[in-house]
């Protein structure tokens, strides 16, 4: 009888330490496993609303405004114009001292508008592709993967890891279009894709969802579309359709252009509008990766609303990085718009940590 009451009593005594054992490890926090979120937990605020933003600069190497820029506002993202390119030697030097100057908890992304033809940065030492007509017209889509191939050898010997390219506009009249026909145009950008991948280079789909019908230069004002969204469906957006559904998200971008769309939002343009990059591109379409808007410089876009609010506008429609070209005022001026709106909670910090960690997986690939 004494053995099983001692036995009992044991057995209560394990019982209780397990349930005690069990509550005090409820309590205790542990460190996130998903390298991702260690990342992301290890951020502050300021360097979280930094890269948000791909910023370009003046200068073909370090300066005090560049190094400013970069530790007063963290930016994540630099682009590249002919104005910081001498020689291949120049360009890498400077994509690592930006790099090294930057100083970051992630590598930036350093970008480029290599599209082939007249759109084609470096063009004294950089093999330019054939513009993307030129290539449309061979009826050969394995040139496409060729080129792209071509495009992230000669960006990776100056120190570039993103390509602003492939157009997947359909029937433009500036030689940046595969071609008119949008299933055409769909399997050259789906060979172009592939082309990047397979150099593991990173690559971005523009201007979704189409600029192909622009009357006007969007660089100067703001053009509408005006026909129905069975139409877009048709005869824009199955180039951007083909890709999402057959390639991990995590490999591209698309750049979301300044057009305004009669169907989907008549108000705002396509760079600003939830209708377009939430309700179409993430819920309709499915897309998980980074959505960059087009230059918040443009004339389509800056003309119409103020440059403090566009990159906040920009994050509650869905987008994730604000891509602002060329004035230093212009970047501090988005970049403190962002931060001051969700300081004051127009903008939660829950939001502008999904749009980090898809840049963060972005990011893995380098």
């Amino acid at each position: 009888m004494k053995k099983i009451f001692a036995l009992m009593l044991m057995m209560t005594f394990l019982m209780t330490g397990c349930g005690a054992t069990k509550e005090v490890q409820a309590d205790v926090v542990l460190p996130p496993t998903d390298p991702v979120e260690k990342i992301l937990q290890s951020m502050t605020l300021e360097e979280k609303i930094g890269q948000m933003m791909m910023v370009g600069v003046y200068g073909t190497q370090l300066n005090d405004d560049i190094i400013y820029s970069l530790n007063a506002f963290h930016f994540g993202g630099i682009i590249y114009y002919d104005r910081n390119l001498e020689n291949v030697a120049q360009a890498k030097k400077f994509s690592d001292d930006l790099n090294a100057a930057a100083n970051q908890k992630l590598p930036l992304l350093i970008s480029i508008d290599e599209e082939g033809g007249r759109v084609a940065r470096g063009k004294d030492f950089l093999q330019a592709a054939p513009s993307q007509e030129e290539i449309g017209l061979t009826g050969n889509f394995a040139e496409a993967d060729y080129w792209a191939r071509h495009n992230a050898k000669i960006l990776k010997s100056i120190g570039v890891n993103i390509n602003l390219a492939p157009v997947a506009d359909v029937g433009s009249r500036d030689t940046r279009s595969f071609g008119d026909n949008a299933f055409d145009v769909a399997n050259f950008v789906d060979a172009a894709a592939h082309g990047y991948e397979s150099e593991n280079f990173l690559y971005t789909l523009k201007h979704f969802p189409g600029i192909g019908k622009s009357k006007i230069d969007p660089h100067v004002e703001v053009s509408n579309v005006e026909d129905s969204k069975e139409i877009l469906d048709v005869e824009d957006l199955p180039p951007f359709k083909q890709i999402i559904r057959g390639h991990d998200h995590s490999n591209f971008m698309i750049m979301v252009g300044h057009l305004k769309y009669d169907a989907i939002d008549p108000v705002n343009s396509a760079s600003l509008s939830p209708a377009v990059m939430t309700g179409l591109l993430r819920d309709e379409l499915g897309f998980k990766g980074v959505v960059i808007t087009d230059d918040l410089e443009m004339g389509a876009i800056k003309n119409k609303v103020d440059l403090s609010l566009l990159g906040v506008k920009m994050i509650l429609a869905g987008g994730d990085i604000a891509l602002v070209c060329h004035n230093y005022e212009s970047q501090q001026t988005v970049y403190n718009g962002i931060l001051d709106a969700v300081k004051r909670g127009e903008i939660s910090e829950d939001r502008i940590n999904d749009s980090v960690r898809r840049i963060i997986r972005l990011k893995a690939h380098l």
